[in-house]
């Protein structure tokens, strides 16, 4: 992935720094809206996956809407220029301010995730005088087959209405004067890599539409989330199939005239176009390990220390090499959970190396925090 040239470049900048492809972005983007575009799949970006400015506006640029799950990411969403229309606002706990905000926005839609959730929107929307536009985020029991710390879609989760309260939940809209239910809304969970999980989510997503058009609904809406992974062990193959997934919703899915499909992608669009470069502080040669000690640690990217997330690693200083060492690889934050991959295997690596953790464009520089007084991380572009 890099060039003599970008080595040459990151010697001489301050560590540690997020560089991201921009290139690759833009690609990985045209790909993905190519595809959808086929079957006129409607596609809202994942905010939460990475929402540095610079990112989000490549996405604004092909036509994608934006999928929030905060006030802070709908508001960054309407500063950056997306069309309101195009904007979607999920998350378990919204707040009443968080509401608000977004009815004055006029945003698409809500994705509703409780009984009391729908009756709160409906009496903000009451005192605005507005008409909130609601999909229903259904807990539809399906095993996304991914780290259960990122499963989102099983009836242990918090996520969404469960299917036996959906009875008392149809009782509610039709007695909510300012709600317009507009269709379902489902996301089992992240990093799904075996398509066939989303043929699964298809046959509930049927029988859930199915059963509001039962009872006097018109959904209009499919929205079937997101969850597409990347291949973090091979980041070189660098763009996902989008072809193969979208086609699979298009096969599986009973499709009614006058219905839409929407897609909340996030991590498959950014998440190899960004890599953590960091440098090498120390070497610590044991008996029983060798550590090579960083100076990007958890503050930097998290995903490993909170559910021990794969990055490949690899030393961009040393690229060939006559000898190969087992490593430790760990930062320099004063907990032990600080510590990237075990037994890595790399070329005998030395003080001030640079080493690149490969795929971090999701989940990496928005997880960032300034614990231990750590100093805000950068970010470096190709264009730059």
């Amino acid at each position: 992935m890099f060039s003599d040239k970008d080595i040459s470049r990151f010697t001489n900048l301050e560590t540690p720094f997020y560089y991201y492809d921009l290139t690759l972005l833009q690609n990985t983007l045209k790909k993905c809206a190519s595809a959808a575009n086929v079957y006129n799949f409607h596609v809202h970006y994942a905010m939460k996956a990475n929402f540095n400015p610079t990112v989000v506006a490549k996405i604004k640029s092909v036509g994608f809407g934006a999928d929030c799950v905060s006030g802070g990411e709908v508001k960054q969403a309407v500063e950056l220029g997306f069309d309101a229309g195009k904007i979607v606002f999920a998350g378990v706990g919204k707040s009443d301010k968080e509401i608000n905000f977004a009815l004055d926005q006029d945003i698409f839609c809500f994705n509703v995730e409780s009984i009391q959730e729908l009756e709160v929107i409906n009496e903000l929307a009451l005192v605005k005088g507005k008409k909130a536009k609601v999909a229903i985020r259904i807990n539809p029991n399906v095993d996304a087959h991914t780290h259960h710390n990122i499963t989102t879609g099983l009836d242990e989760n918090k996520f969404g209405i469960n299917s036996w309260d959906l009875p008392a939940c149809a009782e509610v809209l039709k007695k909510s004067a300012q709600l317009e239910f507009v269709g379902i809304h489902f996301h089992i969970g992240s990093q799904i890599t075996n398509l066939d999980v989303y043929k699964s989510l298809c046959t509930r997503v049927n029988e859930f539409a199915n059963w509001f058009e039962e009872r006097g609904f018109t959904v209009k809406v499919l929205n079937v989330g997101g969850g597409l992974g990347i291949d973090y062990h091979n980041p070189d193959q660098q763009i996902p199939d989008f072809e193969a997934y979208f086609k699979i919703f298009n096969d599986f899915l009973e499709i009614k005239p006058n219905q839409e499909v929407h897609f909340e992608l996030g991590r498959a669009l950014v998440g190899q176009s960004s890599s953590l470069i960091t440098k090498v502080l120390y070497i610590k040669n044991g008996k029983k390990k060798n550590f090579v000690i960083l100076d990007a640690g958890m503050t930097e990217l998290m995903r490993p220390a909170l559910y021990q997330a794969y990055h490949k690693i690899e030393n961009i200083s040393r690229v060939e090499a006559s000898s190969v060492v087992k490593y430790d690889i760990v930062g320099p934050i004063c907990e032990s959970t600080d510590c990237f991959g075990k037994e890595v295997e790399l070329p005998e690596t030395f003080r001030g190396d640079l080493i690149a953790l490969r795929s971090t464009g999701a989940y990496g520089e928005v997880m960032a925090s300034n614990y231990n007084l750590r100093n805000e991380v950068r970010a470096v572009f190709t264009e730059d």
